[in-house]
């Protein structure tokens, strides 16, 4: 009886595991996807639109925390002559 028991609580346990790692992968893959859009759309700024965007790491990093939200202010940024030069 009391190794039915554990083998249940295992599997219980074991399926919890399974459904919060399926969460945090599907967050962390969207949160990749939208950062590498993001500095995509920075590079395609700078070399398409002609904006003089300096691309240094502190760009880099607002971009893949921000994803393209983050591009958009460094744009805007960049646009008033603010930061970014």
């Amino acid at each position: 009886m009391a190794v039915w028991f554990t083998e249940i609580l295992v599997f219980i346990v074991a399926l919890i595991v399974a459904i919060l790692l399926y969460k945090a992968l599907k967050t962390a893959t969207s949160l990749a996807i939208n950062a590498v859009l993001g500095i995509l759309l920075l590079i395609a700024v700078k070399f398409l639109l002609g904006l003089e965007i300096a691309i240094t790491w502190v760009a880099v990093f607002i971009c893949a925390i921000g994803g393209i939200f983050g591009a958009l202010i460094i744009i805007v940024l960049n646009y008033l002559k603010i930061a970014f030069l």
